[in-house]
């Protein structure tokens, strides 16, 4: 296992060095950026998975769907909507955006940080021989991110403020491989800002960072597909299957209590990767069932007599979410 993992990240420097000579180099150097060139050489990195990922998503998944659908696909215009999302990801344009807003703030924060003598956790430094061997520091690194996602997708659920962000993500009706990266983009800023501190918090590599980052992407790509089917009694258990999340994105599941505690947030399988944390915590729901997915006020009217509009087009989904989260429409 760890000869194929030499061998994969060998040959992803390679890629990644050839792409960023032949195209990143000189551009960056046509645009006056010839500065920042070290930032450049780790953006044509997650370009590249980007890419890679991509790649999978059509070659992959997509079939898959095609094969075992859980449904016919009739809003054509609101799956290219999810695409434009995952393209926007994918393709680095929000962490490009990332790197000239958040970015500066996290150098200065952590470098004060390590003037004062704190340089993190090291989590791979527990155990020497065996905690920093790559293959045992990725997956204890993996667990790490993981019950820390679980934790972020609970309390997006569970305050108010925040839900009204993320309920842009559970009011996709058509569920396809796309939809994983339909998010307002301050609830993706949040997450990442949380992400990144934890990262930095426990010693992360860059490069074990980036392979943690592409497999969830495409673990949730996965399990966000209109793709009928479960990993079995037993798999379901071990990895989060495309049938044990759609039961989070059922219509009512998850969202504020109806009634006098309307401040009360319930759901079940907030899982990303392993089911693991729901089991462990009481919020798995291994239902073998897939009902429709999206949000209850997109189908009942509210207390106005209205049902709630969360947007056609990206910009329009954006607009939207801000006037939620400042109680404005």
């Amino acid at each position: 296992m760890t000869d194929v993992l030499t061998w994969l990240a060998g040959g992803f420097d390679a890629a990644q060095q050839w792409l960023f000579e032949a195209a990143m180099q000189p551009l960056m150097f046509a645009l006056g950026l010839g500065n920042l060139l070290e930032d450049g050489y780790a953006a044509t990195g997650w370009l590249l998975v980007g890419v890679l990922e991509l790649a999978i998503m059509l070659a992959v998944i997509a079939p898959l769907e095609r094969w075992r659908p859980v449904e016919p696909v009739h809003d054509r215009a609101a799956v290219r909507t999810d695409m434009a999302y995952s393209l926007i990801h994918r393709l680095g344009l929000f962490r490009v955006a990332l790197f000239f807003t958040v970015q500066p703030l996290w150098d200065e924060l952590f470098g004060a940080l390590r003037v004062q003598g704190w340089h993190g956790l090291q989590l791979d430094a527990l155990w020497p021989g065996v905690t920093d061997r790559p293959i045992v520091s990725l997956l204890l690194y993996l667990l790490v991110f993981d019950f820390v996602d679980y934790c972020i997708h609970r309390a997006q659920h569970r305050f108010g403020w925040w839900w009204r962000l993320h309920s842009l993500h559970h009011s996709q009706r058509q569920m396809t491989l796309w939809s994983d990266s339909r998010n307002h983009l301050l609830d993706d800023l949040l997450r990442s800002i949380i992400i990144v501190l934890v990262a930095q918090a426990i010693g992360v590599a860059p490069g074990q960072f980036v392979a943690i980052v592409a497999l969830t992407q495409l673990s949730e790509n996965l399990h966000h597909a209109n793709l009928r089917t479960g990993f079995g009694r037993l798999g379901d258990r071990l990895w989060v299957s495309p049938r044990f999340h759609r039961r989070h994105h059922a219509i009512g599941i998850g969202e504020p209590a109806q009634g006098p505690r309307r401040d009360v947030f319930g759901g079940c399988n907030f899982g990303v990767l392993l089911p693991w944390w729901d089991m462990l915590l009481g919020t798995a729901d291994f239902a073998r069932r897939y009902d429709p997915t999206g949000v209850r006020d997109q189908v009942e009217p509210g207390r106005d007599g209205r049902v709630r509009d969360y947007g056609r087009g990206l910009w329009q989904q954006q607009w939207l979410g801000l006037r939620r989260l400042f109680g404005a429409g």
